[in-house]
């Protein structure tokens, strides 16, 4: 039920941006900004070129570095540094605070089963980051759905290699061994969900059908899991703590809000302590309070009744103002007719929860809609912010003349993937057999949730804009190169830990970076153009 219920929300909400997206796909390119090298021409071409330069996301980034920094290139990437580091917080902090927040309050209302909890709602939690840059990616413009197909393989090859192997080579050897069965399942399931999409990559295209089927493979692999589950009847609880942890930490910002100036000058050992706390307190300020004020939060940590009234209250004002950014020109009556709609919705659900909330708790009874809010709204800020990211990767892409793949797969898998690496090796190190158990497992079922559901979600909403003709997959031969190495490093697996009684070990973490590090010397060659593999 709380699988469907995920699914049916991002149905309900994705399609209010794809139809921009769409439109914005048949515009002509800014390729020929590459043509010039002076940061006055490039300007001027931007400038001369609005529409078809224009910007995926709500900041233009090229115009930010050729125009607004000029001749003093040194700020520009110091700026778009700054933005890329920005959004891989905003991104992380939004799915961690408040989408996890979501799904462990569904888990608790609708009382599902730990085994299902955490290949579902877990899995979402930890995923969300990659599953909305692919979405944002393939509901931007025309040649940007390759990004996000890069994103997701090149996380899913960091997290089942690099992640896998710094467990194994943390653990001492013979410490721990893992479940077979588990380890088999999760494994051939993951080869199998690769090699239908490498099918799809080499038909090169897919209708609405075909990407149902796609996306169908998770129904199926949740119901071999809860299958496998009740065969064996044993107790897998310890999957809920770890949703539990990510999202039932305090609030950073929260905290900051609730302290005095003089508490802060307080604890410090010095005025320029003071003063440095102080800042970092105003640069969040913003950050904080834009979420906080259009995402009802009712977990325990964060309640506020006011911070609540005034997100149900701001939240429909919020959701017209994304969509008239999306959508484009608009006649000022319907502006004003939708902001006077979007005014009273507001007005009577911030009637509603001031009526039926308590300033000291959140509300007890009656908490699916507040989850089911919260998580929606969630759900559409990460949206947002990763298609700034990725708007912001293709526009570093067009500035130092790199592939967006080549970025996608590196900086983007990277960024996104960071998480799963401090988690799964903590639980490794900290949670004994059991928790190397969950560490492994997690580095393949991850990955298969995020291609699953990433992809499939993508290529469904992707193929149903354009129907009845199929969608073109992007195919580039780094996305084959990247598939080509992955399924090696997971054959790499599945040959040594069976061999060496299912221990993580040395063997096994050495060989899988091996495989990881001769990919990206492949591609640092394939990029310097010192080596050329015609795979397409």
């Amino acid at each position: 039920m709380a699988s469907l219920l995920v699914r049916v929300s991002f149905f309900l909400l994705l399609p209010l941006f794809l139809s921009a997206a769409v439109a914005a796909a048949e515009e002509e390119d800014c390729h020929g900004l590459r043509e010039l090298d002076d940061h006055a021409a490039i300007c001027a071409y931007l400038r001369a070129h609005t529409s078809a330069c224009a910007p995926q996301g709500l900041i233009d980034y090229l115009q930010l570095f050729y125009c607004a920094c000029g001749g003093r290139p040194f700020l520009g990437h110091a700026l778009l540094a700054l933005c890329l580091l920005l959004l891989f917080y905003l991104l992380g902090d939004t799915a961690s605070v408040y989408f996890c927040s979501s799904l462990e309050g569904l888990s608790a209302a609708l009382r599902l089963p730990p085994t299902i909890a955490g290949v579902t709602l877990l899995s979402l939690g930890n995923g969300a980051p990659d599953v909305f840059s692919s979405l944002a990616s393939f509901s931007a413009s025309s040649g940007v759905a390759d990004v996000g197909l890069s994103s997701i393989l090149g996380g899913a090859f960091f997290v089942s290699s690099v992640v896998v192997a710094v467990i194994a080579l943390l653990i001492p050897g013979g410490a721990a061994a893992i479940d077979r069965a588990s380890f088999l399942r999760d494994l051939c399931f993951f080869l199998l969900v690769l090699t239908a999409l490498f099918l799809v990559l080499v038909i090169g295209s897919i209708g609405v059908w075909g990407s149902f089927a796609f996306f169908s493979l998770y129904i199926a692999y949740v119901v071999l899991v809860w299958i496998m589950h009740h065969h064996k009847n044993r107790d897998t609880d310890l999957l809920i703590p770890i949703l539990h942890g990510s999202s039932a930490e305090e609030d950073p910002e929260a905290k900051l809000l609730s302290e005095e100036p003089h508490r802060l000058k307080t604890n410090s050992n010095s005025q320029v302590s003071f003063y440095f706390s102080r800042f970092i307190w105003i640069l969040k300020m913003p950050l904080y309070l834009s979420r906080r004020l259009t995402i009802p939060d009712v977990s325990e940590e964060r309640w506020s009744k006011p911070f609540t009234v005034a997100s149900v209250s701001l939240s429909p004002l919020f959701l017209v103002t994304l969509w008239l950014a999306e959508t484009g020109e608009v006649s000022t009556a319907e502006k004003l007719t939708l902001y006077l709609i979007g005014s009273l919705i507001g007005f009577l659900l911030g009637c509603i929860a001031m009526a039926t909330t308590e300033r000291s708790a959140p509300p007890k009874t009656c908490l699916f809609p507040w989850l089911a809010g919260g998580f929606m709204m969630s759900v559409i800020w990460s949206y947002i912010i990763a298609g700034e990211l990725v708007s912001l990767l293709v526009s570093i892409g067009e500035i130092a003349h790199i592939t967006p793949t080549v970025l996608a797969f590196t900086v983007l898998a990277w960024g996104n993937s960071l998480g799963d690496l401090i988690a799964n090796v903590a639980m490794s190190i900290h949670g004994g057999g059991d928790g190397v158990q969950v560490a492994i497992s997690g580095c393949y079922a991850g990955p298969i949730f995020n291609t699953l559901m990433g992809l499939g979600l993508s290529l469904v909403l992707a193929s149903a804009a354009s129907h009845p003709a199929p969608f073109v997959v992007p195919r580039d031969a780094t996305i084959f190169e990247t598939l080509g190495f992955l399924i090696g490093g997971l054959l790499w697996a599945l040959i040594v830990l069976p061999r060496r009684g299912m221990k993580p070990d040395r063997v096994l973490g050495i060989g899988l970076l091996v495989i990881y590090f001769a990919f990206l010397c492949l591609r640092l060659l394939e990029s310097l153009e010192l080596v050329k593999i015609g795979i397409l």
